[in-house]
């Protein structure tokens, strides 16, 4: 492993944009057509992605409370390149809570022996007693029944397999830590990133592929039908962490999306679970230009109802320029924070891998701002079918874009329900840390342009539109 550390371009500060959103719903009225939206025009003004970039300032909730820097104070010696998944796990462990920055090279699998190379769920299963044919005998509905969850042998001994499986793709990250792509390609498949009681933490210009579960549970109470149920997201951010920063990311189940799997109880065997939760006391986290693509249930902020996980006055999270394409719900599905969801563009497509539910769950006690977001529903949805109620009774949903067309979510919701189904106006809190606001016309383009991982000079700010 080498510890070559690239000399970063400086962050240059950014004014914020006037929010057009306004002024465009005062022109045209809420159900008024609108133009296509337009592509972001060319600047050299900003630097390409560099590994000790830190959160900029008024960006999301990540930067209220003395803001996101990650490993950018990291010295020499705490700054790593690797390209395997021993190398990935060294290099955390050697830092600790140190500043530091770990720079990916190439793709990283991580359900992989020591040195680097591919292994099997059947490779990983030895020595435990799992086998999937005998699994499936065992619970078989016919003779178990629909009516209690599986014990027993093979149950145990798909647990045993289950827990070897976690040690290798579950990765800890520490405290005051960047992990960065830093070459075309550069990613982890099969990961799952686990910030858990930390602190300043930024992942950043990663593909994340295919965080898959070898082991599903089989549930016969899970529904009327019964399910398969999987562990693993692709990052979890997890137990009170604090100031994490999501930036630039691609997560996808590519090269096995959910179309691909087998069903065993006429049931689909579910290898997937999240692509990236906020759960349990966690706060002020900032999700930006990323692309979620080809993937179901992709973020919980919050996962219960229960207040006793510490999620109350907590959940603190920005959603901004996440392009999310072909995905079927959660995008995101929230329970009590205060959420703030803007500037982000929805693609739903006729063929997708995965069935179209929603776009935004309401949930429980949420408090979520919606607002300035294009939607392209590929006739497949209504602007009333884009929000589902879960629990929740308010959202402030005005000023999105539905088809070219400004939608209150809201309202279109409440269309038509009885009153006692309707969703009110939250007017508890109002955003303030929206550092690059892009008016709604332009919010299509801009992601389009620029989310994901990127590298080398940068055409453009790496945001959008918003000018220096």
């Amino acid at each position: 492993m080498t510890h070559t550390r690239l000399t970063p371009a400086p962050v240059r500060s950014l004014a914020r944009a006037v929010a057009a959103t306004a002024a465009v719903l005062a022109l045209v009225g809420p159900a008024a057509a609108l133009a296509a939206p337009d592509r972001p025009a060319d600047s050299s003004r900003a630097p390409a992605i560099t590994d000790a970039q830190v959160l900029p300032e008024e960006d999301g909730w990540a930067s209220a409370e003395g803001g996101t820097t990650g490993g950018a104070a990291a010295t020499p010696d705490h700054v790593y390149d690797v390209s395997t998944r021993s190398e990935l796990i060294a290099a955390l462990d050697d830092a600790g809570d140190a500043p530091s920055i770990v720079r990916v090279h190439g793709d990283v699998p991580m359900n992989a022996d020591a040195t680097g190379a591919p292994i099997t769920c059947e490779e990983i299963a030895e020595g435990t007693g799992y086998d999937l044919e005998s699994y499936l005998e065992a619970y078989d509905p016919g003779t178990w029944g629909t009516d209690r969850v599986p014990e027993g042998e093979q149950e145990d001994a798909r647990r045993a397999a289950a827990l070897k499986q976690r040690d290798l793709i579950q990765i800890d990250v520490p405290s005051n830590t960047t992990i960065i792509g830093a070459s075309e390609g550069a990613g982890l498949t099969g990961a799952s990133l686990s910030i858990r009681g930390v602190d300043n933490v930024i992942v950043r210009n990663l593909v994340l592929a295919d965080t898959y579960d070898c082991f599903p549970s089989w549930d016969p109470t899970d529904g009327a039908e019964g399910n398969w149920n999987s562990e693993y997201d692709s990052v979890r951010i997890v137990d009170s962490s604090t100031h994490v920063w999501i930036d630039h990311n691609a997560f996808t189940d590519e090269p096995m999306t959910d179309d691909q799997l087998p069903e065993h109880f006429g049931r689909i065997y579910q290898r997937h679970d999240g692509a990236l939760d906020v759960t349990n006391g966690s706060d002020l986290v900032t999700v930006s230009w990323n692309t979620f693509r080809d993937h179901d249930k992709l973020t919980l902020v919050g996962s219960t109802d229960d207040p006793d996980r510490g999620d109350p006055g907590k959940l603190r999270v920005t959603f901004h320029h996440n392009l999310y394409e072909g995905v079927g719900q959660r995008a995101p599905r929230v329970r009590f924070g205060q959420v703030d969801v803007y500037n982000n563009s929805y693609v739903i497509q006729q063929e997708q891998t995965v069935g179209y539910g929603y776009s935004v769950g309401v949930g429980f006690g949420s408090h979520l701002r919606v607002e300035a977001n294009a939607f392209d529903t590929g006739a497949v949805a209504e602007a009333g079918d884009l929000i589902s109620v879960l629990n929740g009774t308010e959202i402030a949903a005005a000023g999105n874009l539905v088809d070219r067309r400004l939608v209150d979510l809201r309202e279109a919701y409440n269309q038509g329900r009885p009153a006692a189904e309707q969703l009110d106006e939250d007017t508890s809190w109002d955003p303030t840390l929206r550092r690059c606001l892009d008016s709604v016309p332009r919010v299509a383009g801009a992601v389009d342009a620029w989310a994901g991982p990127r590298f080398g000079p940068a055409p453009g700010r790496v945001g959008a539109d918003c000018r220096a």
